[in-house]
């Protein structure tokens, strides 16, 4: 995975800030979405808000099925505006919100010794159940390789130990991690 100019990366921040601008001040999904240069390349991606330290909404694909400038628009809309976990965002926050972008490279099968705590991210895959920790998410909670596959399994809805299953697939994957400018970052 070749890494990005400066250039590229603050393109991809100022698209991610600009859709979920456009998702919260006027309800609507960014339509202007650039096509040319790393806009144009397909590549997992995840975005996470955060609002001081706190997290307020990361989504992200690990397939992409489209551009990677439509999945920052998307990612970023969703993390904004449709993560489960919290409400919606609202416009008061948008002059204290912090975004992360991950690109994420292939995964690939990754063996439970191979797995390096700052490297690599995790998948885990077992009948319907999928289960995807992003690299930086070990190192923020000062997770050991051996609870960072157990959390990846419980994210899945899977048992702890469900990566010693012959039936589940483990993959590991590297990201590229880059912010937006704030007042300070995750």
């Amino acid at each position: 995975m070749r890494s990005l100019s400066d250039t590229d990366r603050q393109s991809l921040l100022r698209l991610a800030r600009l859709a979920i601008t456009e998702a919260v001040s006027h309800g609507q999904v960014l339509e202007a979405i650039p096509t040319d240069g790393i806009f144009s390349e397909q590549r997992g991606v995840f975005v996470t808000l955060h609002i001081g330290e706190r997290l307020r909404g990361c989504v992200g694909v690990v397939e992409p099925e489209h551009s990677l400038g439509d999945s920052v628009v998307r990612c970023a809309t969703g993390a904004a505006m449709r993560d489960p976990r919290f409400p919606a965002m609202r416009s008061h926050e948008l002059s204290r919100l912090q975004i992360e972008i991950s690109l994420l490279s292939t995964p690939r099968p990754i063996r439970p010794e191979e797995i390096e705590i700052g490297s690599h991210g995790l998948l885990i895959v077992q009948g319907s159940h999928r289960g995807l920790l992003l690299p930086q998410v070990a190192v923020n909670h000062h997770l050991t390789a051996g609870q960072f596959l157990a959390e990846t399994c419980r994210k899945a809805e899977l048992p702890a130990d469900a990566w010693r299953d012959p039936e589940a697939n483990l993959f590991g994957f590297i990201c590229e991690i880059f912010f937006s400018a704030g007042s300070s970052q995750p």
